[in-house]
C-alpha cells in the first residue's frame, strides 16, 4: 500500500457540498418540465441551445476516464498518452459538423427519441431490430455507469472518507469500507437529480459541470508547475526522456489509442445530444465550442499526469500506489482547501455528466423501446404513466449499476474503454451506413450490431489479443464489413 495521505479541511468539503447542492437544485427545478412526457424527459423536447448541447456532448463523453484514467495513464506512460485524446477530438468535430446534423433532422421527421427508435423507423418498424439494439445498449450502458460509480467511490474515498481510502467508515452499527461508502454516496447523488429533472436537468448540469472541469483542469497543472522547486521551465526536465517522447509506444498501441475516436459515433449518450438541439443548422457552430472544450480538457489532463510525475516520482507516493489518484493528490499538495474542494467537484462533474446521460439512455431503452413500442404496443399510455415508468427505470438501473460497480475489479480507464468499444463497434458502422447509404438493410444492421458486440467481448477476454490491439479496432472493422456484406446480400425494406 502506498504511503500518500491527504488531510481534508472543512473548507474543501464545504465547497464540494455547495457544488452538489447546485446540481441537485437544477434537477428539482427541471422536474416540472420533465414531467410533461417522455419526449421532454429523455430528449428535452428538442429545445436545447447551441452552447448547452456543445459542452454537454463533450463532457458526457469524457467521464472519469479523462480526469482519473488519462491523468493516471500519463503519469505512468508519459507523453505517449496524448494519442488517447487525438482520435476522439477529431472524430467528434466531424460528428458535430456532419453526422449530428443529419441524425437530428431524420429523427425529428420520424418522431424518434432513441437510437433503437431511429433504426426501427428507418427499417420498417422492426420489433426484432428494436429489441436487439435496445438490449445491447442496456448491457454496455449498465457496465459503463458501473465504471463511473466505481470512479466516484474511488474519488470520494481518496479525497474525503479516509486519507488512503482503505479504512473502515462507521455508520451506526453498519461498517462499510470507504470505497463502498463512496459508491453508495455517488449513486445517491446521481439519483437525486436525474430521476427528478430528466434530460433537461442533465444537459444544463453538464454545462455547469463543464465549466467546473475546465477551471480545475487548467488550474491544477499551472499552479503545480509553478510550485515545483525548479520552477515552470525545469519541472519536466526532471523526467526521463522516454516520459517526454510522444512516440514511445508500439504501433499497435498507437493505432489503438487513435482509434478511440471511432467509438464516438456509436455511443448513444453522445448521439442524443445532437438529437436534442433546437436548430440542427447550429451544430457546425456547436462544433467550435465542443472542440475548444475537448482540447483544453485534454491538455489539462495530460499536463496533470506529467507534472504529477515530477512531484511524485514513484507510485508509492500515491494512496494505495494507484496512479489514478494523481489528480486529487497533486491538487491537494498545491491548492488551498476551498480550491481542492473544487477539484474533487470537477471529478464528480465528469462522473455525473456521463453517468446521468447513460442512465437516461438505458432507461429510454426500457421504457420507450422495450415497453411502449414492444410489449405495450397498441396500448394507450398516458404521458404521466410513461414518465413514472421512466423514473422507476432510472432507479432500478442505477441500483444494478451500483451493484456491478462494487463487484467489478480493475482500473476505471480499462472498464470505460471496454464499454466505449462495445457501443462504438456495435452501433457506429450500422448508424453511419443507415444515415448515408440507402442500400443498408435491417439484417445488415443486425449483423453489424451483433458482430460488433461479439468481437468486442471475445477480443477483450483473450489476453493475447487484448494486449495486441484495443478491441474497438477489430470489432469496428468486422461490424462495418458485415453490415455492408449482409446488406448487399439481403433485400432492402423500402
Amino acid at each position: 500500500m502506498g504511503t500518500g495521505t491527504m488531510s481534508i479541511s472543512g473548507w474543501a468539503l464545504g465547497a464540494f457540498v455547495v457544488y452538489l447542492g447546485l446540481i441537485i437544485g437544477v434537477g428539482l427545478a427541471a422536474r416540472r418540465f420533465s414531467s410533461r412526457g417522455i419526449g421532454e424527459f429523455f430528449l428535452g423536447g428538442r429545445r436545447l441551445g447551441t452552447f448547452v448541447v456543445a459542452v454537454s456532448a463533450v463532457v458526457s463523453g469524457r467521464s472519469a476516464w479523462l480526469l482519473l484514467g488519462v491523468t493516471g495513464m500519463t503519469y505512468t506512460r508519459g507523453a505517449s498518452a496524448v494519442w488517447t485524446v487525438v482520435g476522439y477530438i477529431l472524430a467528434e468535430l466531424c460528428l458535430f459538423a456532419f453526422l449530428g446534423r443529419r441524425l437530428r433532422r431524420v429523427t425529428e421527421a420520424s418522431g424518434d427519441l432513441t437510437v433503437p427508435d431511429f433504426f426501427a423507423s428507418r427499417f420498417g418498424a422492426s420489433t426484432m431490430l428494436r429489441v436487439v439494439t435496445a438490449v445491447v445498449i442496456l448491457i454496455f450502458m449498465v457496465a459503463y455507469v458501473a465504471a463511473q460509480i466505481r470512479a466516484g467511490g474511488k474519488a470520494l474515498s481518496a479525497s474525503f472518507l479516509h486519507p488512503a481510502g482503505y479504512e473502515i467508515a462507521w455508520l451506526g452499527n453498519l461498517s462499510l469500507d470507504a470505497a463502498t461508502l463512496g459508491v453508495l454516496i455517488t449513486s445517491a447523488i446521481i439519483l437525486a437529480y436525474t430521476v427528478t429533472g430528466g434530460y433537461a436537468a442533465v444537459a444544463i448540469n453538464d454545462a455547469i459541470q463543464a465549466v467546473v472541469i475546465i477551471v480545475a483542469l487548467v488550474m491544477v497543472p499551472i499552479v503545480s508547475a509553478v510550485a515545483h522547486p525548479t520552477g515552470v521551465i525545469e519541472t519536466l526536465s526532471t523526467l526521463s526522456p522516454l516520459m517526454l517522447d510522444p512516440l514511445a509506444l508500439s504501433v499497435g498501441a498507437l493505432i489503438g489509442f487513435v482509434s478511440i475516436g471511432l467509438g464516438s459515433a456509436g455511443n448513444p449518450h453522445i448521439l442524443v445530444r445532437y438529437m436534442s438541439i433546437r436548430d440542427p443548422d447550429a451544430l457546425p457552430r456547436a462544433a467550435l465550442w465542443g472542440t475548444v472544450w475537448n482540447v483544453i480538457m485534454a491538455w489539462g489532463a495530460l499536463w496533470i499526469g506529467l507534472v504529477g510525475r515530477a512531484h511524485f516520482p514513484g507510485s508509492a507516493d500515491l494512496p494505495g500506489g494507484d496512479a489514478e489518484a494523481i489528480y486529487p493528490m497533486l491538487a491537494h499538495a498545491h491548492l488551498p482547501s476551498i480550491l481542492f474542494g473544487l477539484v474533487v467537484a470537477s471529478i464528480f462533474a465528469a462522473i455525473l455528466s456521463t453517468a446521468d446521460s447513460q442512465l437516461l439512455v438505458a432507461a429510454s431503452c426500457v421504457v420507450r423501446d422495450l415497453g411502449q413500442q414492444t410489449f405495450a404496443r397498441g396500448r394507450d399510455l398516458s404521458p404521466e404513466r410513461l414518465v413514472r415508468w421512466s423514473r422507476i427505470s432510472v432507479l432500478v438501473l442505477l441500483v444494478a449499476a451500483a451493484a456491478l460497480g462494487l463487484a467489478m475489479p480493475g482500473l476505471v480507464f480499462t472498464l470505460v474503454l471496454f464499454a466505449w468499444a462495445g457501443l462504438g463497434a456495435s452501433f457506429g458502422p450500422p448508424l453511419i451506413l443507415a444515415l448515408y447509404w440507402r442500400r443498408t438493410t435491417r439484417w445488415g444492421v443486425v449483423a453489424g450490431v451483433v458482430s460488433g458486440t461479439g468481437v468486442t467481448v471475445i477480443w477483450r477476454s483473450i489476453g493475447a489479443l487484448s494486449t495486441l490491439m484495443y478491441e474497438l479496432v477489430p470489432a469496428f472493422a468486422v461490424s462495418l464489413v458485415l453490415t455492408l456484406v449482409v446488406s448487399l446480400a439481403t433485400r432492402p425494406e423500402r
